[in-house]
């Protein structure tokens, strides 16, 4: 029976990595990646984890392969999977934007709307998912899969779908947005059949409540500071606190402890004010993860 408590984990491979493990690290479980090899070692024995790349993890989720795992939103498109998405998780590998799955051209073409490219041929990764775009439209196009390097063939072709966060490479590769297909974000998804059991489903939760908690802490910042009670009022005034700051009294019934959660971009405005109106001992520091 204890065999039978442990929940298959699938993390993904390549370019969500890094950012997946440290999303884990910072919801408090280490999890060490070897050289070669898929099974990554953890230091919760009810988690055995395996990797597998983003692009399949639904289809061995929807059978049973995996318990649970962490892909994007675009692959349970693509792959049509019949699976429990949990939550979305808003991380990826560069920045906490959506990825945009976009058709884009080159600068030079003469399309301007996914319409011109009626007889077209495009190049994309996400071949059912840009099928079933173009098909909506009534546009009838050849959709070739691409093996990698997709922006070299925006000019080979008549036209790509490719995945971008910032857009970046391409503007380098001289390309141009005509429409966006799809927004993705990662998705933390479970096998139905494991969501049902009590113990599996009570795991899941749990890791999800620390990984969504650690996502939370990312853009906060807790904040400490003293102040005298004739201040007090005109500090409180400029903290938009999560909750009501929490007020203890110090040994010296003349001054208060002020302690609040804020958004980091919030602290770095307001600390200089809360220096101002009297505030002294101010401590900033980061959190590991802010729970509901």
């Amino acid at each position: 029976m204890a065999e039978e408590r442990v929940l298959k984990l699938g993390i993904p491979k390549g370019s969500l990595a890094d950012s997946t493990i440290d999303l884990f690290a910072r919801a408090g479980f280490n999890i060490t990646v070897p050289s070669r090899g898929y099974y990554p070692s953890t230091d919760d024995p009810e988690l055995s984890c395996i990797m597998f790349r983003a692009q399949e993890m639904s289809r061995y989720v929807e059978d049973g392969v995996l318990d649970c795992g962490l892909t994007g939103h675009d692959w349970i498109q693509e792959n049509d999977s019949d699976v429990e998405e949990i939550c979305e998780l808003v991380y990826s590998k560069a920045t906490s934007r959506p990825a945009r799955w976009v058709l884009a051209v080159p600068n030079e073409s003469r399309v301007t709307r996914p319409e011109d490219l009626q007889g077209g041929i495009i190049a994309t990764e996400l071949v059912n998912v840009t099928r079933r775009y173009f098909e909506n439209k009534g546009v009838n196009v050849r959709i070739e899969f691409s093996w990698g390097a997709t922006e070299v063939k925006a000019r080979l072709l008549d036209a790509i779908v490719d995945v971008t966060e910032t857009g970046s490479s391409l503007k380098a590769n001289n390309l141009r947005i005509v429409a966006e297909i799809l927004t993705s974000t990662p998705r933390f998804i479970a096998n139905r059949a494991a969501y049902r059991d009590p113990w599996k489903k009570d795991k899941i939760d749990s890791l999800v409540l620390l990984l969504r908690g650690a996502i939370e802490a990312r853009a906060k910042v807790g904040l400490k500071l003293n102040v005298a009670r004739t201040n007090l009022d005109a500090v409180l005034r400029l903290l938009p606190a999560e909750l009501s700051p929490t007020i203890s009294s110090l040994a010296d019934e003349r001054y208060a402890a002020v302690e609040a959660i804020l958004e980091a971009e919030v602290e770095r405005r307001i600390v200089p004010l809360l220096q101002k109106a009297g505030a002294s001992g101010i401590i900033v520091y980061p959190l590991s993860k802010v729970l509901p």
